[in-house]
């Protein structure tokens, strides 16, 4: 039986953005609140984070850090103590001024990030080096108050996780920035399937209070970046801001140093725009909540629901998410609903299937379709074929970021480039003013630097004023 195409989601070349929304809702990852720019997650979209959470806090804590969990609120004048910071966030934020039937003595903020909450804990727990390092992660949610929002890509809340680690030295600070961006390439490649480019953001697109963000920058489908996570050091900004002193090794007074970095549900996002097809999601194995349905056949014939349940069983004891649909939809509703939610495997499992001896396994990535005989090991074939899908899922994206990654050294180059998609690598002077006529004139932006780059741009100009470059930036629209 050849797969069910579902007529209700847009096609990706029609419409690329209703195609993602189709996927958003059809898939049941999410649904519309009642307030523009709030979501409701869904169990199934819920899911995918709930798994991409496990993984990142079991790397988080074989790197010794601990979660805790701060205040939603931050008093006004806390936020304002770290000057670029709060300029930096100062347009986004959502102000309590009211509690109960009485105004406040003073404004609170809805957390938009939680820097200052924990540079206040720190300067009250830190004393001597022997306190440090602190290295902490928050799993909560954060309110932006944006004025386009879309569903995982851009809402006004949204769950993230937040580290926040202080440390006696540079050294020490800058390897933390460095590692912890490691520790999110590898989740998108191990987990998601999901190849990127990392680099250093140039000074404009920087954090607000940082001294350097590093970056890990995927490619959707469409030709379009997605800032998929963020590193950051601090240096001793925030340090001198909040008083955050401790008595070092040779007894003097000194200040920390400081990082910071996060993920968010925006990942999910990326998941969608760079596997997704025409037929909904197409979900890497390791982040899928089901890895394996099982689709039993006339489930009315006798036998027919215990041989699904069985499998299930064999599976389930072996720690492979599998889940038998019992419901009385017919067997191509089942299919082509199975193909939204991106499930990677499909068992079929008929009457005549359990005469042969047999049952027959479905790919949702290319529909290939294999028949089993029932004797086979189950669990080694299953997790096999999900390695596979996984290895296939990576291998097709990375040749997707690599086709779509573009050398360019002069401006009309550039422009007519930047129309087809993908990262543009180019010369760059290395001033923000060329950054923001480039933004105006083609509306891409400076993605990252890319590492080393400076090394190959002996005798290049910058491609929009022609003065000698500095760097070598990645360029791309996004989202």
């Amino acid at each position: 039986m050849k797969n069910i195409k579902n007529d209700a989601i847009c096609s990706m070349t029609a419409d690329f953005a209703q195609w993602y929304t189709d996927v958003c809702k059809k898939a049941e990852l999410m649904d519309y609140s009642s307030l523009k720019g709030f979501i409701i997650y869904r169990p199934y979209g819920y899911a995918i984070w709930e798994n991409i959470q496990n993984y990142l806090d079991k790397k988080f804590k074989e790197t010794g850090h601990e979660n805790v969990y701060m205040p939603m609120l931050i008093p006004e004048s806390l936020l304002q103590k770290e000057k670029d910071h709060v300029e930096g966030f100062a347009p986004e934020c959502a102000i309590v001024t009211r509690g109960g039937q009485n105004e406040l003595e003073e404004n609170l903020i809805i957390r938009p990030t939680s820097e200052t909450l924990f540079c206040e804990h720190y300067a009250k727990i830190v004393n001597s080096y022997r306190d440090l390092p602190k290295k902490y992660n928050q799993w909560c949610s954060v309110l932006r108050w944006e004025k386009t929002t879309r569903p995982f890509l851009r809402g006004s809340e949204f769950l993230w996780q937040e580290g926040h680690t202080i440390h006696a030295t540079e050294k020490e600070a800058r390897e933390e920035t460095i590692n912890m961006l490691g520790v999110y390439r590898d989740m998108a490649k191990d987990l998601l399937a999901l190849p990127s480019i990392t680099g250093r953001k140039t000074e404009k697109e920087k954090f607000a209070g940082a001294l350097e963000t590093y970056t890990f920058e995927a490619l959707m489908h469409d030709g379009k970046a997605l800032q998929s996570g963020t590193s950051h050091y601090f240096g001793q900004g925030f340090a001198k801001a909040f008083d955050m002193k401790f008595l070092n090794s040779d007894n003097k007074l000194d200040y920390v140093h400081q990082t910071s970095w996060g993920v968010s549900t925006r990942l999910i996002g990326a998941i969608i725009m760079v596997h997704g097809d025409d037929n909904g999601l197409v979900l890497p194995p390791r982040v899928a909540p089901t890895q394996v349905v099982i689709i039993p056949i006339r489930q009315n014939v006798e036998g027919v629901l215990d041989k699904a349940y069985e499998l299930e069983k064999t599976l389930k004891d072996a720690g492979i998410r599998v889940k038998v649909d019992n419901t009385d939809k017919s067997p191509g509703y089942k299919f082509a609903e199975a193909e939204v939610r991106g499930i990677p495997l499909r068992i079929e499992i008929g009457p005549k299937d359990i005469e042969n001896n047999e049952f027959v396994l479905v790919k949702r990535l290319d529909g290939d379709k294999e028949t089993f005989s029932m004797d086979i090991d189950l669990i080694k074939l299953i997790n096999k074929k999900l390695d596979d899908v996984h290895e296939a899922m990576y291998a097709k994206a990375l040749k997707h970021l690599n086709d779509n990654i573009h050398n360019v050294d002069t401006y009309d180059e550039f422009k007519e480039k930047i129309e087809c998609g993908g990262f543009l690598k180019a010369p760059w002077c290395g001033k923000t003013e060329c950054e923001l006529k480039i933004k105006e004139d083609t509306a891409a932006t400076t993605r990252c630097i890319v590492p080393d780059g400076h090394e190959h741009i002996q005798g290049k100009k910058c491609i929009y004023c022609g003065e000698d470059a500095k760097e070598e930036v990645y360029f791309a629209r996004s989202y």
